[in-house]
């Protein structure tokens, strides 16, 4: 059992905006008109689906975090409940190329709404989109490299300025709406396919995972992190759930499906003209932008608990700490990696293709700790039910998105497929085999 230890000095607000921080900052730019290309105007539902699920996620990380020690996230609770560190690298690899597929996503976004908002598609011969996104990607991998972050107080303006972006997005739009042909729900088609949107949009509700990774600088995290999940996952579904029925209504489905990657731009230019149009393309740089920094960030940081406690090799930082502290320096090689990865990703992989499998890595992690905490029901404090519709919701989630990839988007399918293949391979080889120095599987993993 974790003591109820003072933390850090992040209260109770910084915690619940790093969390919306983490699921809005960039995920509805980037995942909606991928969501609406599949459900049409139920979308809303999709994400209400998502949102479900992933809560019921959280609740089985907050009573894992709290019955096991130390604390830490999903690797830390395969190693302390299934006694496996084979199982605790798999998820933390499993996790670090989520995280990658989750900045491709980001910078695919912010090339696309650059593109957007300058009306040039190419730069002598070369795709302007994919010339942009490696920008952003490298202009991050450098910030990292030398160490600039953002403090606290930073990250809850941020936040307030990306939700009321958003809100009063839906606010005008419903109004336009109401006053313009209605608002429709799409409630009368309700189908399957809003589950299977919902497998895609899953990579959107990962970022209160932050708040595992961060306890030591929360104040009271053991009582504030359960309330900042439980306030921060139905407020960013509330707020997709606008977003969604506003931009279906007001744009329509043909056109979402012509330009998914800039579907809020292109809904706010139907009320606001070209002055709405600028502001949600602007919005949506910025969000990505920081998107990008904070998920390096974080990716970074994770990286380096995994290298001390032997999940990565420890070439990959040669003075890696034993513990992480704000202000250290964070393992370069690892932040290359990642930059080169997520490059990588985002100039040969399509929106839909990046989405995908940044969802299902997120969907497996997210089923095996329901799987554990519904294990953990015999404690007073564990409910069977939230593990249990979080289990379930994964199981049903992961073989629809690879029957829809596989019907509907057979190059995606085998581009995913083959990615995830090759990164399950690697995992066994380097926690099965002894091709790798560290890759015994006897690890003792703490505080990741």
């Amino acid at each position: 059992m974790v003591d109820d230890s003072a933390g850090g000095d992040l209260g109770l607000t910084g915690a619940v905006s790093m969390a919306l921080g983490g699921m809005i900052g960039g995920g509805i730019y980037a995942v909606l008109g991928v969501v609406v290309n599949i459900s049409g105007a139920t979308a809303w539902v999709a994400f209400v689906l998502a949102g479900l699920v992933a809560l019921c996620a959280g609740y089985s990380y907050i009573k894992l975090n709290q019955l096991s020690n130390p604390e830490g996230a999903s690797p830390t609770y395969l190693e302390w409940f299934a006694d496996s560190s084979t199982l605790a690298g798999m998820a933390g690899w499993t996790l670090l190329f989520g995280y990658v597929g989750s900045m491709a996503m980001y910078a695919y976004a912010f090339g696309s709404y650059s593109v957007d908002m300058l009306g040039v598609e190419q730069v002598f011969g070369l795709p302007l989109r994919v010339l942009l996104s490696l920008a952003i990607v490298g202009l991050f991998v450098g910030l990292n490299l030398v160490g600039v972050e953002e403090s606290g107080w930073v990250e809850v303006v941020l936040v307030v300025l990306k939700i009321a972006v958003l809100v009063g997005f839906v606010g005008f739009g419903l109004w336009f709406g109401s006053s313009n042909g209605g608002i429709d729900t799409g409630i009368d088609s309700l189908g399957f396919e809003p589950i299977m949107a919902a497998a895609m949009s899953f990579v959107a509700f990962q970022g209160w995972q932050l708040l595992m990774y961060s306890q030591s600088t929360i104040k009271d995290h053991s009582d504030t992190n359960p309330t900042a999940i439980y306030l921060s996952i139905p407020t960013a579904v509330l707020i997709y759930i606008g977003v969604a029925i506003v931009t279906t209504s007001i744009v329509g489905v043909d056109l979402v499906s012509q330009h998914p990657e800039v579907a809020l731009a292109t809904a706010a230019s139907e009320f606001g003209g070209g002055t709405g149009h600028f502001i949600i393309a602007l919005s949506a740089l910025f969000s990505t932008a920081s998107a990008i920094n904070a998920t390096l960030f974080t990716s970074a940081q994770f990286s380096d608990r995994l290298i001390a406690n032997d999940l990565l090799p420890d070439r990959l930082d040669t003075s890696s700490p034993d513990e992480f502290e704000e202000g250290e320096e964070l393992p370069k090689r690892i932040i290359l990696l990642l930059g080169v990865l997520t490059a990588a990703f985002t100039v040969v992989g399509s929106l839909e293709g990046i989405t995908s499998f940044a969802s299902l890595t997120f969907i497996v992690v997210f089923g095996a700790m329901s799987f554990l905490a519904l294990q953990q029901r015999d404690h007073e404090d564990v409910s069977a039910i939230p593990p249990a519709v979080g289990l379930v919701g994964t199981v049903l989630f992961l073989p629809m998105m690879v029957w829809h990839l596989f019907t509907s988007q057979r190059a995606v399918f085998y581009t995913v497929a083959a990615i995830s293949v090759v990164v399950v391979v690697l995992e066994l080889v380097y926690f099965e085999t002894s091709l790798f120095s560290g890759g015994d599987g006897e690890s003792a993993v703490s505080g990741d």
